[in-house]
């Protein structure tokens, strides 16, 4: 064995094998690191034993098999069956949360806002999953309230940046959890925050070692002073952008201070929307009437300075350009902004539909199978809006897909009601439908099992895919099929179905393994509509759509007419 660690990463095993004709040999070989020497021979001694090795091998699948099996789907459409049904959950746990890495990114940090959306998905699998990223992400919040932007945990090192929608991520994902458990304890749960020298003017970012603080705080306090943080707009009613926002790209739009952003608009609205009945609750009045005051105002901003007439705009950059409009040469239109007026409920009805209707024609490629987050994309204009013009016209955010956006398109369509058109875009998402043929494969050239963060958008590459395994897109995928498309909704512990799914689709199922009991839900569409529950049956026996939870190792079966 040669190990050359810090110099040249290689590990390299040599050993002899010795085989009579038509012979076999089973091997072990056990690679791993552990505090002591002591444990590391134990360890070793232990799997040198095949019997051991393959009863470990057998628990590992087993486990695997109890959670990936605990909610499966069986629809009329096969490729959704199978990523469904453990791929995108399995994806999403080893490469996001466990690995930090995959084949085409390996970094092994945490990214704020990225391992918090991870859990979307997996509250059906485990909502303790959602629960300790909350706890962790808290504790890497600055006591100004902004947050770490990725940060090692075995170094304590990690980027304070004026990233401008990070901070966000946690009362959103706060909010997802308390919505699915009703569980409102978790705001009581005190956790420290970072303390470290702020950002200089004209600084926008900085790599450093940042310890915890003695000051700690509620992650309900928490989520306020990121909210507080974030109460930053500019001239034109609209929160500003700073180095970036969901689009990392855009490190230059607003880097001086004067930048807006619309997309982000859109997603503070749906953070206070959600949050102000928190507030509520918790007895905090002044907050309410503050956050209510500045909901109405920032929707009249989106809707008035937000619009460009056939589509909400992305951005003010610092000079007074605009991205997203259809003056524009490159960037006339951007997917997120059409999409989140309608997830944050904030576009005003008719735009929501004629954003949409311009989203698709100008940003779906049907021929390709592709939805490409903007369009033109950045080559030779005047605008510079961040490194994202340094990616070739059609690479990831430059104009190609980037998968996150795409899903969140579906997710769009399917509030609106179309669940035709939310499917033919999810099945576009679908890499499974990228490799039915030998062509296709090769055309686009990666795993046809794992969702894929990028896919090009231009030239020589359209329909290639970008990277796999590592993004946040597999879990949002999960979250739209199960949540937004086949409509398994758990609210409060509440099960409820509201379906937006294709007038042909006559029936689908799903079995769920709710703590230890399984529902056994069958959906009919006998009248082929797309929406709109007219019975449910549990048991034998009609019922609301709204059925209380029941842990207690039952088997209950569900009839859901639409």
């Amino acid at each position: 064995m040669i190990m050359d660690f810090g110099k040249k990463s290689c590990m390299v095993f040599s050993i002899e094998v010795e085989l009579e004709s038509y012979a076999s040999k089973e091997i072990s070989f056990v690679l791993g690191a552990d505090e002591s020497l002591i444990d590391c021979k134990n360890i070793s001694y232990k799997y040198s034993k095949i019997s051991n090795c393959k009863q470990e091998l057998l628990s590992n699948k087993n486990n695997w098999r109890e959670i990936l099996g605990r909610l499966q789907v069986y629809t009329p459409l096969e490729s959704t069956n199978i990523l469904l049904n453990g791929w995108v959950t399995y994806q999403t746990i080893v490469s996001r949360l466990v690995g930090k890495s995959g084949y085409y990114q390996s970094g092994g940090a945490y990214g704020f806002r990225d391992q918090l959306q991870d859990t979307l998905g997996l509250k059906y699998l485990d909502t303790n999953i959602m629960k300790n990223q909350i706890i962790k992400h808290s504790r890497h919040q600055f006591v100004e309230g902004d947050v770490e932007h990725w940060w090692h945990e075995e170094t304590k090192r990690g980027i304070r940046t004026r990233f401008s929608d990070d901070l966000l991520w946690l009362a959103f994902v706060t909010i997802e959890y308390i919505k699915f458990t009703g569980n409102k304890s978790i705001l009581d749960i005190e956790t420290p925050f970072l303390k470290g020298d702020i950002l200089q003017e004209g600084e926008d970012e900085r790599y450093d070692r940042y310890l915890e603080s003695e000051e700690q705080g509620s992650i309900y306090n928490h989520c306020i002073r990121a909210i507080e943080k974030s109460l930053s707009f500019g001239d034109n009613g609209l929160p500003k952008i700073g180095s970036g926002d969901w689009n990392d790209g855009f490190s230059t739009v607003g880097n001086k201070g004067k930048g807006e952003s619309i997309w982000l608009g859109f997603f503070l609205y749906y953070i206070l929307d959600n949050f102000i009945p928190i507030c509520k609750e918790k007895g905090n009045e002044e907050l309410v009437e503050k956050y209510e005051k500045i909901e109405k105002n920032l929707k009249k901003a989106l809707n008035t300075k937000g619009w460009d007439g056939r589509w909400y705009k992305r951005a003010y950059m610092d000079d007074g350009s605009i991205l997203g409009s259809m003056e524009n040469d490159e960037c006339r239109i951007d997917g997120i902004s059409q999409s989140w007026s309608i997830i944050s409920n904030a576009g005003d009805n008719d735009k929501k539909y004629i954003s949409m209707e311009s989203l698709e024609n100008h940003l779906v490629d049907k021929e390709n199978g592709i939805i490409k987050l903007l369009d033109p994309p950045f080559e030779n204009g005047k605008l510079e809006p961040g490194y994202i013009k340094a990616y070739l016209p059609g690479v990831r955010e430059n104009g190609g897909q980037y998968t996150h956006s795409a899903v969140w398109v579906v997710i769009a369509e399917t509030l609106l009601g179309f669940g035709d058109k939310s499917l033919e875009f999810y099945k576009m998402i679908n890499p499974i439908e990228h490799s039915r043929t030998k062509d296709a494969s090769n055309k686009y050239k990666v795993e046809p099992y794992v969702i894929a963060a990028d896919i090009y958008g231009e030239g020589n590459l359209v329909g290639c895919g970008g990277w796999t395994w590592y993004t946040g897109s597999s879990s949002w995928y999960y979250k739209a099929g199960i949540e937004y498309i086949l409509g398994l909704k758990i609210e409060n512990e509440y099960l409820s179905i509201e379906p937006c799914i294709p007038k042909d689709w006559k029936e689908y199922q799903i079995q769920y393994k709710w703590k230890e009991s399984i529902y056994n839900i069958e959906v009919k569409n006998p009248n082929g509509k797309n929406r709109e529950v007219t019975k449910v049956i549990l048991d034998g026996n009609e019922v609301e759509n709204k059925i209380k939870l029941d842990g207690s190792r039952k088997i209950y079966h569900i009839e859901v007419i639409l």
